[in-house]
């Protein structure tokens, strides 16, 4: 029997079900939670739940007849997998932003119909083009329906790991001055309160980390802030008494988990609040008295916080090149080893791609500072490859023999910073097609790695630097080029995004931005290619000083070989080959130091000038 059948099939008719009992036409299940996070605890995977897709963004709408997954490029050929014999649709979308969802309601709910969501987990953002478009359209929208609590009967519960703080050296500011960095950012915009819901925010700034997230060194919470006090809520339990005793020092209080939205509710008349319509819920919006005698007044602004944390120190960034350097090390180590695994006829047919993922975890693991992995490891061989959020599994991977490309895209969490890398590496022989491919995504991240840009520009003007090369070749890639990255925080982090999305204002980039440079290109069933480093915007000296401004550049971080056996030389300018090779050049002289042995051999002939 089909286990989507067995299990995703009746999931669905127990929504419809509650559908049909609330007079409902259709419900709206988003990839998300009360903190709108990327990766989810468990308790909020029902999108996970009800369809069987395992990806990490996508949104499900299931009506009284039709039950539909919208995902991105990233996810498709996952999707179809993942979806077949579960009685639910793919909508294929161009991108995770894309507002296909919103608008495919508008087109198949009739007007005079209903449509529930939970509030609780729908970005305020969201949740305001939702209404907009069904209002639109004749339709209404119920903010109050949790399908989840009413057929979900095992749901899991809140986490219950402890929180702890992150201590000096690698925390290189204290609580108390983020704090007040935040307060006069609210003095700034008129606020007596600001609210925070994002948990990456708010463990930057009251320097504590946690393990609630998956890959993400996070706690769930949130926070209210005013000119005196802050208060954490936080569920029971994963505050010691000690770390309290310390954050009441800083003026931090704490209060429980479910207390935020009545606290929000009970503002004192007057107020003004802060609040990130991109990083709050909802929900918690509507828990604000903003009519009537007294109102609060609503400030909707980016956080404080985000903007502030995405500027890395310099004493943060030498940790960071300290991260860097230990993930570069891992690499050579691991590569080392697998190369000559490939090479040994005893090792025929057991190399598969979950070793890779254990044995390089297992590597990570034993450097200074290592706390875990930033996401889960991708290694695709040739057609896994094409699949850019690929996850090998126990039932499903790929024996790597033979030919062809293996891509791999892993990192790590460090005390002291997160790293996010990606290269792919020859089987055998490539293929002069592959060289090509390999070659012209290889052009894409040098182009841009190379490009000096006016401090202030929107980082999604930066995009397409990385694809012209491809596109030159009527050639492109379905998701963004690069994506901020937090200091032992999340893997993906803003304001920045170097992407095809609209640019705003809050994306400007900025000195002591890290943000990752990651063209690739993939051929369905084939090979995919992606190669990433991680970058950080550093002032750039212009021979017309500052007669056009500031200009700022990029500082390349990651620290590993690009491997050379896979490309086509006859593609390459001399500008090119003159990058490559100070970047190797760079790469031996920060790491071999740090490696011995087979691992120094490996890392030699790997970075020997063209």
């Amino acid at each position: 029997m089909d286990t989507r059948s067995s299990t995703i099939r009746p999931r669905i008719e127990s929504v419809r079900e509650e559908l049909r009992r609330h007079g409902l036409a259709a419900v709206l299940v988003p990839s998300s939670d009360p903190h709108l996070s990327e990766y989810l605890p468990e308790r909020w995977q029902g999108r996970q739940w009800l369809s069987g897709f395992t990806g990490s963004m996508g949104t499900l709408v299931v009506t009284t007849e039709t039950a539909v997954l919208f995902a991105d490029s990233r996810y498709w050929v996952q999707a179809e997998a993942e979806l077949a014999g579960s009685g639910v649709e793919l909508f294929r979308i161009p991108t995770g932003a894309a507002t296909h969802p919103i608008d495919w309601l508008a087109s198949h709910v009739a007007s005079g119909q209903t449509v529930g969501v939970d509030g609780d987990a729908l970005g305020l953002a969201t949740a305001h083009l939702l209404q907009r478009t069904l209002k639109a359209a004749g339709i209404a929208l119920r903010t109050d329906f949790d399908v989840l609590a009413a057929i979900w009967p095992d749901r899991p519960g809140l986490p219950g790991a402890p929180v702890y703080e992150h201590v000096a050296p690698q925390a290189t500011e204290t609580r108390s001055k983020r704090l007040a960095r935040v307060r006069e950012a609210m003095v700034r915009a008129g606020a007596s309160h600001h609210f925070i819901s994002t948990v990456d925010d708010i463990a930057w700034l009251f320097n504590l980390r946690g393990s609630d997230v998956l890959y993400n060194p996070v706690f769930l919470a949130h926070a209210l802030i005013d000119a005196s006090q802050a208060t954490l809520y936080v569920a029971a339990g994963k505050i010691s008494p000690a770390l309290r005793a310390v954050l009441a020092t800083d003026g931090v209080r704490i209060d429980s988990y479910d207390r935020a939205g009545p606290s929000l509710g009970a503002l004192p008349a007057g107020s003004s609040l802060l609040i990130d319509p991109r990083r709050v819920t909802l929900g918690l919006r509507q828990r604000v008295r903003d009519s009537g005698p007294e109102p609060i007044r609503v400030i909707e602004a980016i956080n404080p916080s985000t903007l502030l944390k995405s500027r890395k120190n310099s004493t943060e960034a030498a940790h960071i090149r300290e991260a860097m350097a230990q993930d570069g090390a891992v690499m050579c180590g691991f590569y080392a080893w697998f190369e000559q695994a490939l090479a040994d006829p005893a090792q025929a047919g057991r190399l598969t791609e979950l070793t890779v993922d254990e044995r390089l975890s297992a590597a990570r693991s034993e450097r200074p500072g290592f706390v875990g992995l930033s996401f889960p490891t991708i290694a695709g061989f040739n057609a896994n490859g094409a699949m850019p959020h690929y996850r090998a599994t126990a039932e499903s991977h790929a024996v790597i023999e033979g030919n062809g490309l293996l891509l791999i895209d892993s990192g790590g969490q460090y005390l002291g910073g997160t790293t996010d890398i990606t290269r792919v590496w020859p089987i055998g022989t490539p293929s002069a097609e592959q060289k090509r491919d390999y070659t012209l995504v290889l052009k894409g991240t040098m182009a841009l790695s190379r490009t000096r840009f006016p401090r202030g520009t929107l980082s999604p003007m930066l995009d397409s630097i990385a694809r012209a090369p491809l596109w030159q070749h009527g050639l492109d890639y379905g998701h963004g080029t690069g994506h901020g990255v937090g200091y032992f925080l999340n893997v993906h982090e803003g304001p920045q995004s170097i992407s095809k999305t609209i640019p705003e204002s809050t994306m400007a980039m900025e000195p002591g931005m890290v943000t990752s440079i990651e063209p690739g290109l993939y051929r369905p069933g084939r090979w995919g290619i992606r190669i990433e480093n991680l970058v950080m915007n550093v002032p750039a000296e212009s021979p017309e000083g500052d007669t056009f401004g500031e200009f700022l550049e990029f500082e390349t971080l990651t620290l590993c070989p690009i491997d050379t056996r896979c490309l086509d030389r006859s593609l390459l300018d001399a500008g090119e080959i003159a990058w490559l090779n100070r970047y190797h050049a760079m790469v031996f002289e920060r790491l071999a130091p740090r490696v011995s042995g087979d691992a120094l051999h490996w890392l030699t002939e790997r970075t020997r000038t063209l």
